[in-house]
């Protein structure tokens, strides 16, 4: 049986620390099964999910304390069971865009929980358009299950959109089985 462990890390970016990452993995006899990484500013994050043997994730949970300190990274570890994939009947990539302003994710993000829809993705940046004026952009995927009516549910996004002055694309994706 194969266990599983989630690492999240941060702290300022430079080169060779994904590197070290999968050396170290590597050198405890785990997989990677998953990895994101971005930048925030100066700041690089990276969370990875790992599976090996028992023993082997114990390894990598004594090692990484050191690699976190010659690093100089914040690191969390949760040990966690495989994902077990879903049904749902569509899969909607949603972007809203328009000016910037405070309480737009929150709004968005409470419409999809008051809904109980599956977040499967976020993505939000913020910029200033080509006058000066600040803008944003929200990407959203949602795995939307058998019981919500897809062309209501589209409309809803849409209401919500207009009520906050965004702009709003959606598009379908259907027959997902959510990994």
């Amino acid at each position: 049986m194969s266990n599983h462990l989630v690492v999240t890390a941060m702290g300022s970016d430079r080169p060779g620390i994904v590197s070290k990452f999968a050396r170290l993995a590597s050198e405890c006899d785990c997989d990677i099964v998953d990895s994101r990484m971005a930048l925030f500013g100066n700041e690089f994050t990276l969370i990875m999910m790992l599976s090996g043997s028992w023993a082997s994730i114990t390894k990598m949970e004594t090692q990484l304390p050191a690699l976190s300190v010659e690093l100089e990274l914040m690191t969390v570890m949760k040990r966690t069971s495989k994902h077990t994939a879903q049904n749902y009947i569509s899969r909607l990539q949603v972007t809203f865009s328009g000016q910037d302003q405070r309480g737009t994710m929150k709004k968005i993000t409470q419409f999809l929980a008051d809904r109980s829809l599956d977040l499967a993705a976020v993505r939000s940046h913020a910029e200033e358009d080509e006058q000066g004026n600040p803008s944003q952009h929200v990407f959203l995927t949602i795995n939307v299950p058998e019981k919500v009516e897809l062309d209501k549910l589209e409309i809803s996004i849409n209401e919500l959109a207009s009520e906050m002055s965004l702009n709003c694309t959606i598009e379908r994706m259907q027959g997902i089985t959510s990994s």
